[in-house]
Parts: structure tokens; C-alpha cells; sequence
């Protein structure tokens, strides 16, 4: 017979996986092409400065 969770279990269960997610996915490395992309932006910012 299967054991079932509570609401509030399945809740923090959900909780903790998307928390887990989450972190992993801030750290990630930025990919080089969306760097390279970036700084293609803050020179075309530091030209409109000028």
C-alpha cells in the first residue's frame, strides 16, 4: 500500500526542488556568446556617451 504525503508535505517537497533548481541554475556560467554580446552593448552605450 502506497504511503501518502500530506498537502503541506507535497508543498515543501515542491518547495525544495524548485529552491534546488533555482541555485543550480544561478550557478551557471553566463555562455561566452552572450558575454561577447554584452560587451559589444556597453561599448555602443560608452560611444553614445561621448
Amino acid at each position: 500500500m502506497a504511503q501518502h504525503k500530506s498537502k503541506h508535505e507535497l508543498d515543501e517537497q515542491i518547495e525544495a526542488n524548485l529552491k534546488r533548481v533555482y541555485q543550480k541554475t544561478l550557478e551557471e556560467e553566463i555562455p561566452d556568446r552572450f558575454l561577447d554580446l554584452l560587451e559589444k552593448l556597453k561599448e555602443q552605450d560608452a560611444q553614445n556617451d561621448q
